[in-house]
């Protein structure tokens, strides 16, 4: 019996950002591209922003958290961190996307309008674009509290990237994708 169409889309989606996220730390140094980085729109189809990084997070996210938390304390030096980290992120941490959460986060400041036009609206489109594949996917949103084992771990992640990273002043915003409604150009 074949898979539901949605589940399909789920795990289209969670292959190619693997592979577009692999790409990105063995050949960009972990700079996000744009299939990382999607285009946010309300349910009226207006723009809210043109680009907006999120991050895929395991589903069980604290091996790899601890393991960022390590190597952010370790060091003083950041350099030192973010090449550890990165060898790390070029290995094998993308090669099994059944290990990933389809919950996409993104860590913003408090008081970005976006983080609070989000949250009153509760829900958007992200656009996905990158080659040859589109995705447009509408998701719930919902702000994650601190202890929050997915919060850790895009706060623990983006201080590989940004060593001044403070846990206040940030809102880590998850995004729970509606994969039934969502669309592909596949």
């Amino acid at each position: 019996m074949a898979k539901p169409k949605h589940k399909v889309l789920k795990q289209s989606f969670l292959i190619w950002q693997c592979q577009i996220r692999q790409v990105a730390m063995r050949e960009h140094g972990g700079r996000p591209s744009p299939g990382m980085c999607p285009r946010v729109v309300d349910a009226a189809g207006v723009k809210l922003a043109s680009a907006l990084t999120v991050l895929l997070v395991p589903k069980a996210p604290e091996e790899s958290t601890a393991f960022f938390r390590f190597q952010v304390m370790k060091s003083a030096d950041p350099r030192e961190t973010y090449e550890k980290t990165l060898r790390y992120l070029q290995a094998d941490y993308f090669q099994a996307p059944r290990s990933f959460s389809d919950r996409l986060l993104a860590i913003m400041p408090a008081d970005a309008p976006l983080a609070d036009a989000l949250l009153a609206a509760k829900r958007c489109v992200l656009d996905f674009a990158q080659g040859r594949y589109a995705f447009q996917v509408p998701c719930k949103i919902k702000e994650l509290k601190d202890g929050d084992a997915k919060r850790d771990a895009a706060m623990w992640h983006n201080r590989i990237f940004n060593p001044g990273l403070s846990d206040n002043g940030v809102r880590v915003l998850a995004f729970k994708p509606d994969w039934k409604t969502a669309e592909t150009n596949l």
